[in-house]
């Protein structure tokens, strides 16, 4: 009887410990199989599509003459990533229905470590010069274009883009007093020259509204010394792989400290665009591809 009852409890033990064996198998097979599915969709649903951020810049420092400026900036294309000719020709029409006065480019225009046919930079070329903002189009480099630059060359030099590498320039759009826009070189791989980026300020003397381009957002705390008032930047792709109440996983160096879409850092306010393309990982998770639309409210 005894031994009966000890065999009945050693069936009672096994089945239990099977039980636990087959429901943490069923775990680990269903966190294998999300796993898969939040990649497959971070790869072929995360990096399709268009995203359009609109952000109000009000301020009182600018006349009426500038009330209701559109400045459209878009970043890190990184072509011939999860970027081919028709997504390029896809934001070119998207950024154009906006009626940009000013479209600016912050950098990364072609993906690192590919190989890149004459043909199809002919066609990106091609492609960017259909961008037709009232005024111009602005841009710097971004570390990429340095990693890329002979292909970066090639593009740019059949663009009628405007690049301003650490050089300023005025925009008066029907204005007496202008807007300045101040480009920066590269902070990684370019040689960076704030004293000539901003020797506007030597030149004249009055306290003009000021818009700062460059690549990486972190450049903003080298240039504390000097007086602006808006600054964009790219690079972080905002983290391209986000989490909810999490944000950002990583993101790249030049973007340790800002990497998400606003911050107020003194008395400017710099906005970081979440790019286009794709780089390192060809993955988005909760950041699709977009740019940014500013309005400018004077009023």
């Amino acid at each position: 009887m005894e031994k009966d009852k000890e065999v009945n409890d050693i069936d009672i033990d096994t089945s239990k410990e099977d039980k636990r064996k087959l429901m943490i198998l069923k775990i680990i097979i269903g966190v294998v199989v999300i796993g898969i599915l939040v990649l497959l969709y971070a790869r072929y649903v995360g990096t399709i599509g268009l995203v359009v951020k609109e952000y109000p810049i009000k301020t009182s420092k600018l006349s009426s003459d500038y009330d209701s400026l559109n400045i459209v900036q878009f970043s890190d294309l990184h072509f011939g990533s999860t970027i081919g000719i028709d997504d390029v020709n896809n934001l070119v029409d998207n950024i154009n229905k906006q009626e940009p006065d000013i479209i600016v480019f912050t950098g990364d225009l072609i993906e690192q470590d590919i190989q890149i046919s004459d043909e199809n930079l002919d066609k990106l070329a091609e492609a960017l010069n259909k961008l037709s903002p009232k005024i111009e189009v602005l841009y710097v480099l971004g570390n990429h274009d340095y990693d890329q630059k002979t292909y970066f060359d090639k593009v740019t030099s059949k663009l009628n883009w405007h690049l301003l590498d650490n050089t300023y320039e005025y925009i008066y759009d029907n204005s007496k007093e202008p807007i300045v826009f101040v480009g920066l070189d590269d902070y990684m791989n370019g040689k960076p020259d704030y004293q000539n980026a901003f020797s506007y300020l030597k030149e004249n003397d009055k306290d003009l509204y000021t818009i700062v381009l460059m690549h990486e957002p972190d450049q903003i705390d080298s240039i504390s010394n000097y007086s602006f008032d808006l600054v964009f930047a790219g690079h972080s792709h905002l983290g391209q792989v986000r989490l909810p109440y999490i944000g950002a996983i990583w993101t790249p160096y030049g973007s340790k400290k800002y990497y998400d879409e606003h911050y107020k850092v003194n008395n400017a306010d710099l906005y970081i665009s979440g790019g286009v393309g794709t780089s390192m990982l060809r993955l988005r998770l909760f950041d699709k591809p977009s740019y940014n639309l500013y309005r400018f409210y004077t009023k």
